[in-house]
């Protein structure tokens, strides 16, 4: 396959991409955005799923979010859902207007929290004509509160955010935690979650690890799952009864209208579905079929 260095624009903002297509492709390729985890950069499980899904045939893009990695944007680091979605619009919009993409094949991929934002983005966006999600983090209200250790707990994060939100906009001081940390318990993910820590899989020199404090007001009242009731698409759901929020997919395959495969895979982490090889190897096999189908 052959990448691509590129550089799209989101109203001023300059977002970096990396445009994986296979070798020796005859017409227009049908292509696919590729979403990572939250915190995440291209080079981590984005990338790794855009290399894999270009060789079995499709123009792949993974790129770096508003204010992460080497895209533009002010403030750094904010995990922001209702940005990220504009971003994807914006990618979507490259990916059509690029040479030899076919624009009526564009589909969208995402892995953990990538996943709710593939859904909300196909949710809104007509050009999507197919929606894959991988170990999908479909959050809600009541996971928001069991992962903090209850309503205290979400209600404290809320004012957390809201403060530091108000700091930032009086002094233009971004607060920040460490996004993973094993030893910090202040860190927004805090305990052995060794992708993001273990220098040989995600902690990789493009990852800052840091988690804005202001965007923990918009994060805990972000609730994708309700996007089901406006996706039109058909969609496909790879999880596994052992990764991540499992019931979120439950209670999204509830809502969802449209044309839905679910794929569960048996005794899976939520880390294995980012960078092991059996898993990705697996789950992109499911995703190509998907997208084979349907785009």
């Amino acid at each position: 396959m052959t990448v691509e260095h590129v550089t799209f624009d989101a109203v001023g903002v300059p977002l970096a991409g990396l445009l994986y297509r296979p070798d020796h492709a005859s017409g227009d390729l049908p292509a696919v955005v590729v979403s990572g985890s939250w915190t995440s950069v291209k080079e981590q499980m984005a990338g790794l799923y855009a290399q894999r899904l270009a060789a079995h045939g499709f123009a792949a893009l993974a790129f770096d979010f508003t204010g992460y990695g080497e895209s533009g944007g002010e403030p750094r680091d904010v995990e922001s859902p209702s940005l990220k979605n504009q971003d994807l619009e914006h990618a979507v919009s490259f990916l059509a207007g690029a040479a030899g993409i076919d624009p009526d094949r564009i589909g969208s991929v995402g892995v953990c929290a990538g996943g709710a934002f593939a859904a909300v983005h196909a949710s809104g966006d007509p050009r999507v004509r197919s929606l894959a999600m991988v170990a999908a983090g479909l959050q809600d209200a009541e996971f928001a509160r069991m992962a903090l250790g209850g309503e205290e707990s979400f209600q404290q994060h809320l004012v957390i955010g809201q403060k530091a939100r108000a700091h930032y906009e009086e002094t233009g001081e971004v607060q920040y935690v460490p996004a993973v940390s094993d030893t910090d318990p202040t860190a927004a993910m805090y305990g052995p979650f060794t992708y993001y820590l273990d220098r040989s899989r995600g902690a990789i020199p493009q990852y800052r690890n840091r988690f804005a404090l202001m965007a923990w007001a918009e994060w805990l009242t972000f609730e994708p799952a309700e996007s089901a009731d406006r996706i039109t698409v058909p969609t496909l759901s790879v999880h596994s009864e052992t990764a991540a929020i499992p019931d979120g997919i439950r209670r999204f395959a509830a809502r969802l209208h449209a044309p839905l495969r679910t794929v569960w895979l048996d005794d899976r982490t939520q880390f294995d579905f980012y960078d092991d090889d059996r898993t990705v190897t697996e789950s992109v096999e499911h995703v190509a079929r998907h997208l084979n189908a349907t785009l």
